[in-house]
Order: C-alpha cells, then sequence, then structure tokens
C-alpha cells in the first residue's frame, strides 16, 4: 500500500503534500483505516522531518473534518448508546476536562484514533479545544509511529518478514483469545 502511495506522490510532483492531506482526511473520516501506510509514505517521499510535518497536518486536518462530521451526524440520527469504554469516558466530559483526556489518549498511539474522535463528538467539548487537544495529543504519538515506521524501513527485508509474520500471528492469537 505505501508503494502505491509513494507513486501517487511521485506522479504528483508538488501537490503531493495536498494528496498526502487529503488522504488523511479520509482515512480519518472512515475512523477504521491505518494511516500508518500514508505515514511510511511521507516518510520515504519527504523525508523524516518533513514527512512527519505532512503527516502531523493531515493527521491534525483529518481529526477536525472527522470531529465535525460526526458531531453533525450525531446530532441527525441522534445515536446515543456506543459503548466503547472510550466513548463513555469522553461522553460526559466537556471544558478542560474533555481538553485533558482527548489530548491523553491521542498520546497514545494504540487507541484507535476515530474512536476518540466519535467519543470527543459524543462529549460537550467545544471545537476549539478538541482541535488543540487533539493535535498536540497527536503529536507525541506520530513522532513514535514515525520512528517505528522509519526504524522498520531501514531494516533487511527478511527481518521485515519475520516481524510481519510474528504481528500476523500475535494478531491471531490475541484473536482467538
Amino acid at each position: 500500500m505505501t508503494n502505491t502511495f509513494l507513486q501517487l506522490f511521485e506522479h504528483a510532483g508538488i501537490l503531493a503534500i495536498l494528496i498526502s492531506v487529503f488522504l488523511n482526511i479520509f482515512i480519518s473520516i472512515m475512523g477504521v483505516l491505518p494511516s500508518v501506510f500514508i505515514t511510511a509514505a511521507n516518510l520515504l517521499f519527504f523525508g523524516l522531518y518533513n514527512g512527519l510535518i505532512v503527516s502531523i497536518i493531515g493527521e491534525g486536518l483529518g481529526a477536525i473534518f472527522s470531529f465535525v462530521l460526526y458531531r453533525k451526524g450525531l446530532k441527525k440520527w441522534q445515536f446515543k448508546d456506543f459503548q466503547h469504554p472510550v466513548i463513555l469516558k469522553l461522553k460526559n466530559l466537556e471544558g478542560y476536562k474533555a481538553f485533558w483526556s482527548i489530548l491523553s489518549l491521542r498520546i497514545l498511539p494504540f487507541v484507535p484514533s476515530g474512536v476518540i474522535t466519535l467519543g470527543s463528538a459524543f462529549s460537550k467539548v467545544s471545537l476549539s479545544l478538541f482541535v488543540i487537544g487533539s493535535t498536540l495529543g497527536k503529536i507525541p504519538s506520530l513522532i513514535m509511529e514515525a520512528g517505528t515506521v522509519y526504524g522498520f524501513l531501514q531494516v533487511e527485508l527478511k527481518w521485515k518478514i519475520l516481524i510481519i509474520i510474528s504481528m500476523v500471528l500475535f494478531l491471531i492469537w490475541r484473536i482467538k483469545k
């Protein structure tokens, strides 16, 4: 998937930044797709630091668009009963309590981004506090992700295969459990 994004960026030239940001926004709105492939493509195409900056901008804007759309959708369809623990935690928060919770949850790279955004849309947090908390929280998370991806890209193919097989086996074991 990363190679597809790389080819797209190479053909796009200067528009590669806009395409990357748009893809991040799309993935954020979908809420369930991982953005790691775009992060990897950004790091390879733009370099470590510029790729990280493009990823932060794309994921930040993606969270904003998603928050606004989710909040409008929730009002329109009157969704009330989501039982995910993150959603339940955020649902009754407002103001700075919601801000600090969003910031804390965003820092943790293993908490699904879409769930945090959906939970925030359920809460009474303002758009401005969500934007600040979400973006500030994504920065350390993306730095960790970029470091992991960048390190993974430096590893020989045989080790990449071993790492991927190990991850798949772990996921299978975790799902069965």
